[in-house]
């Protein structure tokens, strides 16, 4: 598989519509949402809706006649375009760019692992509503963090009623409050049908907003990303269509068939997509911090050798080899998926190193800018909070690690954790 540098000019057109909204809706939202933490970025979502409802409408139309697709279009850029629009919002502001109307990792767990069907029905909701409407995703529970298997929300089949029935407390859910409470929501719940199957019990169920037993139970005070909401959900007796389970209720031991299986294909599509969250972040830094420098006469000579540039343009130089790299990692898994070929390596790859990336490229600018850079008188201090997320989400960047330790080295979990 060959990549192409060159992004194409269908996305480049697309990309200067999202700067301006970045620009010009979210940088001045900045500071005021990340004081007011949980105030509704409504303009911001004003704007967007249209244009997440007209991707959403393609995406249902390449589902619905994938050929027709393939002929018109030949290889899809599908993520190719959604990771440098999101690139690009991050930029803007990464906490009011989570706030982006959508199915989000909800609506990435439905295309992971629903059926055709499925696919269709929960997805079309975000794609055809005259309203915003938010999908998140429930997994981390107060027990249960990277390790999956101590999952403990179970899911209980009625055969009288024909529905599940699903008890347990899930945390740290992003857009849980939005998806939960917003007419149209849903949230992809993962729970176990079969505690002795372990990680192969595992199934996701969703639950729409207004189900009964469903209650948001708290939004979490944030260090960073603070426009966004991150909401506690308990589930009591929650009551859900039999066909609202996601894939197959069939249970095989040691197999994870639709189960740990369908998560972590979740998260081999999603986890390049934060690294370009983290990758907006640190671009946002790192022009910042040079405009500055040249502000001050400090040139970044690109034309002599390391030993002979100043602490200060060396600094800017690896920050801006590390973006790069965490970039082109990025890149690579994104085009995998685009190809329709596995990804799960580079997908940990470049989850880990935008992760690793975007901590030090933010605390360095800090530090260079000193009170500058320390005081609010910048985002520069935001963006450094905003940016440690990245290593923590969606699989910390320890686990990450792991998982390409694992797949280079052949082993499974079992055998090196």
């Amino acid at each position: 598989m060959t990549i192409s540098f060159e992004i194409p000019e269908n996305v480049l057109s697309q990309l200067e519509m999202v700067k301006g909204a970045a620009e010009y809706v979210m940088r001045p939202l900045s500071r005021e949402l990340d004081e007011n933490e949980h105030a509704r970025p409504d303009q911001f979502v004003q704007v967007t809706w249209g244009m997440m409802r007209d991707m959403q409408k393609r995406t249902l139309d390449k589902m619905a006649n994938p050929e027709a697709g393939k002929k018109r279009e030949g290889v899809s850029t599908a993520t190719l375009r959604l990771m440098l629009m999101i690139e690009m919002l991050s930029w803007g502001d990464a906490g009011v760019y989570l706030c982006l109307p959508g199915g989000a990792l909800g609506g990435a767990a439905i295309e992971a692992v629903g059926t055709p069907e499925q696919k269709m029905r929960f997805l079309k909701r975000f794609a055809e509503g005259e309203v915003p409407a938010w999908g998140a995703m429930a997994m981390t529970e107060p027990g249960a963090g990277s390790d999956t298997s101590a999952i403990r929300t179970r899911a209980v089949f009625d055969s009288a009623t024909n529905e599940w029935v699903i008890n347990g407390e899930k945390i740290f859910c992003t857009n849980g409050k939005l998806a939960l409470e917003e007419s149209n929501g849903l949230v992809v719940v993962w729970a176990t049908i079969d505690p002795t199957a372990g990680r192969a019990g595992m199934r996701p169920f969703v639950v729409e907003a207004g189900t009964p037993g469903v209650t948001v139970t708290k939004t979490e005070i944030k260090h960073g990303i603070r426009a966004s909401d991150t909401a506690a959900i308990v589930l009591q007796d929650a009551r859900i269509p039999a066909d609202n389970i996601l894939g197959s209720p069939e249970v095989q031991h040691g197999e994870g068939s639709g189960g740990f299986k369908g998560a972590m294909a979740t998260f081999d599509a999603t986890r390049p997509l934060v690294a370009a969250s983290a990758l907006g972040i640190g671009r946002a830094s790192l022009e910042y911090v040079k405009e500055v420098l040249q502000a001050n006469g400090v040139e970044i000579r690109y034309d002599l050798p390391y030993h002979k540039l100043t602490a200060l343009q060396r600094d800017v130089l690896e920050m801006e080899a590390q973006l790069k790299a965490a970039y082109l990692l990025t890149l690579r898994a994104v085009s995998l998926l685009d190809h329709g070929e596995p990804n799960n390596l580079e997908s940990a790859m470049c989850k880990a190193k935008a992760g690793k990336v975007i901590t030090t490229i933010t605390q360095k600018a800090v530090e260079m800018l000193g009170s500058i850079g320390y005081t609010k008188e910048t985002l520069l201090e935001k963006w450094m909070r905003d940016g440690k997320i990245n290593s923590i989400y969606e699989g910390t960047d320890q686990i990450n690690t792991l998982i390409v330790a694992r797949r280079i080295l052949g082993y499974s979990s079992k055998e090196l954790n």
